[in-house]
């Protein structure tokens, strides 16, 4: 039976005050610590061109999304008295797009709703 893709990605850019950069990056890694044990995160990771942060972000869905965002916001807050959000785009199906708005919009998001593609599972 098919199963419509509920997949989310997140898309921040983080602009780090240069001499902050190390401890940014110290953060970056007690993010990372702190959403291995999300069941509902599919990827995240940090790269850095120069002074910009990005997070690569996937998940499940919007719920999972919303659980993680609950997980690091104590991480969230410290980060962004270092750093600022220059764009952050949220890219997921109509459905979980609806369930996001809402509880994202203090972080002024740009939505681009997901309609076709693929994605492989890995069979465990």
């Amino acid at each position: 039976m098919f199963k419509p893709d509920t997949c989310c990605t997140l898309v921040p850019y983080f602009e780090v005050q240069e001499s902050q950069l190390p401890e940014f990056k110290a953060l970056g890694s007690q993010f990372v610590t702190r959403t291995q044990a999300e069941p509902g995160c599919m990827h995240y990771a940090f790269s850095f061109n120069g002074s910009i942060a990005h997070c690569r972000e996937g998940y499940e869905n919007a719920e999972a999304v919303l659980a993680h965002l609950e997980n690091v916001s104590v991480l969230l807050d410290e980060a962004l008295k270092i750093a600022k959000i220059i764009r952050l785009e949220v890219h997921a199906p109509t459905s979980e797009v609806v369930k996001l708005r809402e509880p994202l919009a203090s972080l002024n998001p740009q939505f681009f709703v997901l309609e076709e593609g693929i994605r492989r599972a890995s069979e465990a």
